[in-house]
């Protein structure tokens, strides 16, 4: 059984939904990514989601935008990433780690390479933002032949086409984007949220996470009572960018620890399993 398939599972007997945490690898500086690992697990998180840096991160909003920036001045590269995973799981073999960014820099290393790499690393899962689950039937046989969970994206606009194709091909979760817009957007909708969740059930039993909008642990919390997981980036991301270099995985541990109480407080709100 995979790290994710693992997490989730056990969080499900608890009645509880993963938190997970986004970072940007690199950012402040690659010196600082494995502190930022070391904080985030440290203080809660259940699976985290590393950025890879890119130039036209499309996706993303402006916090993240400059977490890519810096990150990218500071000469933080795919490899450079892939490194520090495998330094950091020779002290944590139980935590799943995602990636998560854009195709270019996995196209320019090579997918073969990259997702080489990737296994000996000890990634678990990868969410390429511009991999259409339409064109991506090669990419979802390249990483299941290293053992990598291939995570989509989902959305309020989704058709149903749409959703069927990515219960067919995702491994892992699926990450729910609960707003129109990219990261870092506000005003999410909790009941639209927990609708479209239920459509998206009924097609398949892979974990559901769902993020951008959730900017404090109430709202943490009331995604956390109808979700699978909680998806926490830019509230993050914003803590390290204000912080002293020295200071930011103190910082982000911190935030996180704040979001890991409300969502530990829907445990009390969510059904029996």
């Amino acid at each position: 059984m995979s790290r994710i398939a693992a997490t989730f599972d056990r969080l499900r007997a608890a009645r509880r939904a993963a938190l997970v945490p986004f970072v940007t690898a690199g950012d402040p500086t690659p010196a600082h990514t494995l502190d930022l690992l070391r904080a985030l697990v440290g203080n809660g998180a259940d699976v985290v989601e590393l950025g890879v840096p890119f130039s036209d991160p499309m996706a993303d909003g402006p916090t993240i935008q400059r977490s890519s920036e810096r990150a990218l001045r500071a000469g933080t590269g795919l490899g450079m990433i892939l490194d520090a995973v495998k330094q950091y799981r020779r002290e944590d073999d139980r935590t799943p780690i995602v990636l998560m960014g854009y195709a270019n820099p996995v196209e320019h290393m090579g997918v073969a390479t990259f997702t080489a790499r990737a296994r000996e690393a000890g990634v678990d899962g990868v969410l390429i933002v511009d991999y259409p689950p339409e064109e991506s039937a090669a990419w979802v046989e390249a990483l299941a032949g290293a053992g990598i969970d291939p995570i989509f994206l989902l959305s309020p606009t989704s058709s149903e086409a749409r959703i069927d194709l990515v219960a067919r091909m995702a491994k892992g979760y699926i990450y729910y984007v609960s707003l129109k817009g990219v990261t870092g957007a506000a005003n999410i909708d909790t009941a639209d949220v927990e609708r479209s969740l239920a459509r998206i059930r009924k097609r398949t039993n892979v974990p559901v996470g769902v993020g951008f909008g959730i900017r404090d642990p109430q709202t943490a919390r009331a995604i956390a009572r109808v979700a699978d997981a909680v998806v926490i980036g830019s509230r993050i991301v914003e803590e390290i960018e204000r912080a002293d270099p020295a200071q930011a995985a103190a910082r982000a541990g911190a935030v996180l620890a704040e979001f890991r109480a409300g969502v530990d407080a829907a445990v009390a709100d969510r059904a029996p399993a």
